[in-house]
């Protein structure tokens, strides 16, 4: 049973003109972790701007937009390591929130398929709680166990991804965690500098994901 440390944890950041928000993400995170950014662009500068200024950092330009499902299969499978975190790059870790995500995995034996963190802190006597689904701004996955269903679905280009990847998870039996300890903050709505234009692809692509 190989246990998660920082050497086998890659964080998996989609991002399309987040330069504004990126940098409270990237400083929260250990930069002795690995760190994947895909952004859906072509902007060169960013890239060097990011791989320049933050350690163990890789930053992928797919050239034109993936959305957020395809964006996350594609750092995925620029990893290299047996777990990765996918994570929004309007949120920010609050202080150990990864090492309690690890020891988690570690008390459940690493059976888990995705274990996430939480946005406010939960009065609850158990340390971690099993659901049917999270919220997809911040997920521990274990990549042996999303593998074996094909990771996230393509067709979603924007939002219900996550839900639609737990409940796949859940169809074939794997285990989904909030960790209660682990907290983290989620701007929400804020990962792009596109401003109206962008608000209308959230309107659009939220009803085309529901109706899918």
């Amino acid at each position: 049973m190989t246990q998660i440390t920082k050497d086998n944890l890659t964080i998996i950041i989609v991002t399309i003109k987040s330069q504004k928000i990126i940098d409270d993400c990237l400083e929260s995170i250990d930069p002795n972790i690995k760190k994947i950014v895909v952004e859906n662009s072509s902007n060169k500068e960013f890239a060097k701007y990011l791989t320049k200024k933050y350690k163990n950092t890789e930053c992928y330009l797919t050239g034109q937009n993936l959305g957020m499902g395809s964006g996350n299969n594609y750092g995925i499978n620029k990893s290299k390591t047996r777990y990765v975190m996918v994570l929004n790059p309007d949120t920010i870790l609050k202080k150990d929130c990864i090492k309690k995500l690890m020891i988690t995995a570690r008390v459940i034996k690493n059976n888990f398929a995705i274990i996430a963190p939480t946005e406010k802190k939960l009065f609850n006597s158990k340390k971690f709680i099993e659901v049917n689904y999270v919220k997809g701004f911040a997920m521990l996955i274990n990549l042996s166990k999303i593998k074996k269903i094909g990771m996230f679905d393509k067709n979603y280009f924007l939002y219900l991804e996550e839900i639609d990847l737990c409940k796949r998870l859940k169809l074939a039996s794997e285990k989904i965690y909030i960790c209660v300890g682990a907290n983290i903050k989620h701007i929400g709505a804020s990962s792009s500098d596109i401003g109206f234009e962008f608000e209308k692809c959230r309107n659009w692509h939220w009803m085309w994901s529901k109706v899918y």
